[in-house]
């Protein structure tokens, strides 16, 4: 059997590079995007609004340089490409402005790893009702600690308080000093509207305690705004991603509800993010030994804000209601 030795160059397979231009790091600044606000997430579509403007909605998806980088209602985003938002089309984002607030949790208190729920919220009002449920401080305390931690301004909302008296549930929080605002089934939610307007505020709440009914209130023709959005791109939207709705009025302003979070891991809360929300309270922390829970005695015996207590520089009311918050890091 010959074997064939006269080989050349024509005979060697030689296999084809990626490109011919060498990979760069480099990446497009996109000076002319422009700003937008997302208001709908929907697998892989983000819905956005132009110039934080309602009346000029446009789907887009994200760029492929930004990787996986989270996007989510609330965000400050950079849009280029076709900006109609005529059926069919697409823009992209490609640019994430910095957080002002950021609301996060956890699905549970072992799991540390943070999921962003909604970003540049100025206000948490947490939605809990009198009775049909009864309240539960547990969930509210969880919230509160999310709000502290995100930099988002907690409100207390109390709805169907004409089936019971609020104030024994709206005094666990007086000296927390934070808003609690009362509302009833057969009076519209006229405190709650005057708060929310010219504001970014987030809504959470367990099902039942009438935060459906508050919106619908707020946003009489939310369930049709709901729907209008639910067209992202690449399908319907799901009761269990938060929407941002536009206030209508001079003031304006967007409510984002948030149906699908239901409780609040707070593995990536500590004590001292719940502290530095409280001007008063910050700076006497400092002098607390390293590891300080702020809990007081027996657990944290040299905590220093009990030292505030005993100077007459803090109400002893309010450094309970505030370890009883604490409590839910526990």
């Amino acid at each position: 059997m010959s074997r064939r030795t006269d080989v050349d160059e024509s005979d060697v397979r030689v296999r084809p590079g990626r490109g011919t231009r060498p990979r760069s790091k480099r990446r497009p600044q996109h000076a002319d995007a422009t700003e937008a606000m997302v208001t709908v997430v929907d697998r892989g579509r983000w819905r956005c609004a132009l110039g934080g403007d309602p009346g000029r909605p446009v789907t887009a998806m994200r760029a492929r340089e930004l990787g996986r980088t989270p996007i989510v209602v609330g965000d400050r985003v950079g849009l280029v490409g076709d900006l109609s938002g005529a059926p069919d089309t697409l823009a992209r984002i490609v640019r994430v402005a910095d957080r002002s607030t950021s609301l996060l949790r956890t699905v549970d208190d072992t799991d540390a790893t943070e999921r962003l729920v909604v970003a540049n919220a100025e206000q948490l009002v947490v939605v809990t009702a009198v009775a049909d449920p009864e309240p539960r401080t547990g969930f509210v305390d969880r919230c509160l600690v999310a709000a502290y931690a995100g930099g988002l301004a907690p409100v207390l909302c109390l709805t169907k308080t004409d089936l019971a008296d609020p104030e024994p549930f709206a005094a666990h929080y007086r000296d927390l000093d934070i808003p609690v605002l009362r509302t009833r089934r057969d009076q519209a939610p006229d405190e709650l509207a005057g708060l929310l307007a010219g504001r970014v505020s987030a809504l959470v709440g367990h099902s039942g305690v009438g935060k459906s009914t508050l919106v619908n209130a707020l946003l009489p023709d939310a369930e049709q705004r709901t729907g209008t959005v639910s067209g992202v791109g690449k399908g319907r939207h799901t009761t269990v991603a938060a929407v941002a709705l536009p206030l209508d009025g001079p003031d304006s302003g967007w409510v984002i509800d948030t149906p699908g979070v239901r409780s609040f891991g707070l593995a990536h809360v500590s004590p001292d993010d719940v502290i530095d929300a409280f001007d008063d309270l910050a700076e006497a922390s400092k002098d607390c030994p390293r590891g300080c829970g702020h809990l007081g005695p027996p657990a944290d015996p040299e905590c220093a804000l009990d030292a505030l207590v005993a100077a007459g520089e803090l109400r002893p009311r309010r450094l309970e209601a505030l370890r009883r918050v604490l409590v839910a890091l526990r």
